[in-house]
């Protein structure tokens, strides 16, 4: 069997990233003529069924590899969670749009406009995106730190040494 995480994994890293950047950095006051929430959608559903196709192959690779335990535990935890948060994002955009378009099949089940008003008022509030996009962007950058390690140990990146101490990591 070949280890296909390394192959998955980049493309997700670098949309979220990116996604994360345009939601929490002022780029429709810059560019106003930009279609940003097309953008942000677009980046947001290929990074996230990149996150996932990379969950699913990095079990394979913790099999074939056998690293340390408690290094696979924290970066499974990271992004497991990156995954969530950036899927709860994703959840609030879906109830949006739906809200937006006149889908006959949605409004004729009595509480489903209800409850996606309800979804989309809460997942779309811009102080819930910011923390949402934050600690999505955080928890992605440390599971990449960590599987950084995981492949090259704690010499190719200089925060390595740093994080694994502040998550008490041990090597």
């Amino acid at each position: 069997m070949y280890n296909l995480h390394p192959i998955f994994v980049h493309f997700p890293i670098a949309l979220l990233f990116v996604y994360s950047i345009i939601k929490l950095l002022p780029f429709q006051k810059w560019f106003p003529n930009v279609a940003w929430r097309d953008i942000e959608r677009l980046l947001l559903v290929i990074g996230l069924g990149g996150a996932y196709l990379s969950l699913s192959t990095g079990e394979q690779a913790a099999d074939l590899t056998r690293p340390n335990e408690s290094l696979v535990e924290a970066h499974e935890f990271f992004a497991n969670f990156s995954t969530r948060m950036y899927l709860l994002l994703l959840i609030g955009e879906v109830a949006s749009y739906l809200n937006n378009k006149n889908y006959n099949f949605i409004s004729k089940i009595d509480f489903v406009p209800k409850l996606l008003i309800w979804i989309e008022k809460i997942l779309t509030n811009s102080n819930l995106v910011k923390v949402l996009v934050l600690l999505g962007f955080v928890s992605l950058f440390l599971t990449g730190v960590l599987g950084g390690v995981l492949v090259y140990g704690t010499t190719a990146d200089p925060l390595a040494p740093f994080i694994l101490k502040l998550l008490n990591i041990n090597l």
